[in-house]
């Protein structure tokens, strides 16, 4: 199963959504680096559930205990492995899934796959509690990141047909990509977001949105051409989420209704330096950063696992059956997914310089 990320920085994620343990090895982080742990912590109760109406109930701390790799709170040059614990689980809700597959979840596929060894309590291996791990590892780059000057922050740009207000793609600085509680620029926007999301949890259904990510202060000429570019690497990270299904930088597919004069952005000098008058090319060209901020979107499904009735089959039986989906879930999952979009951003691009 592959499981692991980037070449001069390596991660590991491995476990499951009901297994004793889950976690992250984090392979050749450069040592002699402090670590603010009450800060990753922080970072990690962003994407925690049981928090609002709208996200699962199940109530885990998502506190690491960090096993290796910190001595007196820096990085000594060994792995860093952190671990979280599976305490709050309900296997039984997934006891009929076995051999009756929900739609839009990876059980099928999985048990195809893997013979029907796959653990489908939680989705298992493909659960969105991965995750965790996931931004425990993002949270420790970021750091690094920040002391480079490099800072990367995310909104919701969309939910149901709410808008929030979008990044300036020329001019944005470290404070207009960091929020202290629901990640909107316009509050008003966010407050009818919340209400959307109570909704459609209180329908039984779900529904999901656009997560607007940027990145400043990286420095010109940060990627590789081909297959290792700064938006490849960036959007194999980001795959890792399990709810993505598309990703766009700068004008994205809007691009392909502009005229070249439209879309080019023109070079010019301030203040002693070369710049961009605009930045439809989202701050990357060629695979390589062009210093201007770089500026990515990406589409949240919505959670598959609904409490409506649905279609499926008995893969024993060979028999079309009804399913009833119980349990604990999130009807959005796109507050949520925030940070871990800046996690993958900031594991990508970590990598991407220390190479």
């Amino acid at each position: 199963m592959s499981s692991s990320f980037g070449s001069k920085i390596r991660i590991q994620i491995f476990g499951q959504s009901h297994s004793e343990q889950l976690g992250v090895v984090i392979d050749g982080l450069p040592a002699n680096h402090e670590l603010d742990i009450r800060a990753i912590n922080a970072f990690l109760q962003r994407r925690r559930g049981g928090q609002s109406h709208f996200s699962t109930k199940r109530a885990e701390d998502d506190i690491p205990k960090i096993v290796s790799g910190i001595v007196d709170g820096k990085t000594c040059g060994a792995p860093l492995c952190a671990v979280f614990e599976n305490t709050d689980i309900s296997s039984a809700d997934y006891e009929g899934f076995r051999f009756i597959p929900r739609p839009s979840h990876a059980d099928y596929n999985a048990f195809v796959k893997y013979g029907g060894a796959n653990d489908i309590r939680g989705g298992g291996h493909f659960s969105g509690r991965l995750t965790l791990p996931l931004c425990f590892a993002g949270a420790v780059c970021k750091q690094l990141l920040s002391k480079r000057q490099i800072y990367i922050g995310a909104h919701i740009a969309r939910i149901a047909d709410i808008h929030d207000t979008p990044y300036d793609p020329v001019n944005i600085s470290a404070r207009d990509i960091t929020y202290t509680g629901f990640p909107v620029n316009d509050a008003a926007a966010g407050e009818k977001m919340i209400g959307i999301m109570n909704d459609t949890a209180e329908a039984g259904d779900s529904i999901g949105g656009i997560i607007e990510c940027a990145v400043v202060g990286l420095p010109q000429s940060i990627g590789e051409p081909m297959f290792d570019g700064l938006e490849n690497r960036i959007s194999a990270a980001v795959f890792a989420v399990p709810a993505i299904r598309g990703i766009e930088f700068g004008a994205g597919f809007a691009a392909a209704g502009m005229m070249g004069s439209e879309h080019n952005d023109e070079y010019c000098i301030e203040d002693g330096s070369i710049k961009h008058k605009t930045n439809h090319a989202g701050g990357v060209l060629g695979g390589l950063s062009t210093g201007m901020p770089l500026v990515f979107r990406v589409a949240i499904k919505p959670t598959p696992s609904i409490f409506k009735e649905q279609n499926s089959v008995n893969i024993k039986t060979m028999r079309d059956v009804k399913l009833q989906i119980k349990g604990r879930h999130d009807s959005c999952i796109v507050p949520r997914a925030v940070p871990c979009i800046e996690a993958a951003a900031a594991i990508a691009i970590i990598d991407l310089l220390e190479g």
